[in-house]
């Protein structure tokens, strides 16, 4: 590596570098978070135009509640929020792309259970977006592959566009499956955990959820893709049981 590419790097990791809210940890985003919602807004009605939605009232309904509540409780206001159901019963996923636009698809919803156990879904989600985990990845990606800004946010033009769709947290919605890293995931725990108690869901229902995932993974050849690089379960209940208290500070039930 040359010294003037080592200075390219330096100089956009120091005008670059912010803070994740609630953790504090320091990330380098080179791409701004108005472009960064653009493309996930663009990517988000490509996804929904070739997926099923779901027209269960009541399902949908619950999946309203829940997400307003969870998006109230990030203060991101300026957030346009979406919360669509895609219709498929085998599909164990859902996703959050930046600037609020969130999918569940209707084969999580026996595992999550309850209105408690799909709040912690929604804040696992959530919080991938309002950390911009899918910014961070693209900013990564921007200075490791030596393009330019311009070349990534053009994403209908780019013959790599379902790349950098996956980068945002959409890969399995695309096909381009790019799982979050563990740093990435075991962040979004912590958050979503303080986002589904501060609207009120009980945190420790978190834990509950992770043990279903974990199980309806067990026996197939790859886990689902909720689960996909995601910390050992060990790890990530041990990880969950650490934080509930920072979380139960939060926690008001639903009246």
């Amino acid at each position: 590596m040359n010294k003037a590419f080592i200075l390219i790097l330096l100089a956009a990791f120091l005008a670059g570098c912010q803070n994740v809210p609630l953790t504090g940890r320091s990330q380098l985003q080179v791409i701004s978070e108005r472009e960064e919602t653009r493309m996930g807004l663009a990517s988000f009605q490509e996804i929904l135009e070739k997926e099923k939605l779901s027209h269960d009232t009541a399902a949908n309904a619950r999946l309203q509640r829940i997400g307003m509540r969870i998006a109230a409780a990030t203060g991101r206001s300026d957030y346009q929020w979406e919360f669509k159901l895609i219709d498929n019963d085998k599909t164990l996923n859902a996703f959050c792309l930046p600037g609020g636009k969130v999918a569940v698809y209707t084969g999580l919803l026996p595992v999550a259970q309850d209105d408690a156990g799909l709040a912690a879904v929604i804040g696992h989600e959530v919080a991938h977006a309002i950390a911009r985990h899918g910014g961070e990845r693209l900013s990564q990606e921007i200075l490791v592959a030596g393009l330019s800004v311009a070349t990534v946010v053009a994403t209908q033009d780019s013959p790599n566009r379902d790349l950098y769709v996956g980068l945002l947290g959409a890969g399995a919605a695309v096909g381009y499956l790019l799982p979050y890293s563990r740093l990435h995931e075991s962040e979004a725990d912590r958050m979503g955990l303080i986002y589904m108690a501060k609207a009120g869901y009980d945190p420790r229902a978190a834990i509950g959820l992770w043990q279903r995932m974990a199980e309806a993974g067990k026996g197939k050849s790859k886990p689902p893709e909720f689960l996909s690089t995601h910390p050992t379960d060990a790890t990530r209940i041990n990880e969950l049981e650490r934080w509930l208290p920072e979380a139960l500070n939060y926690y008001r039930p639903v009246r």
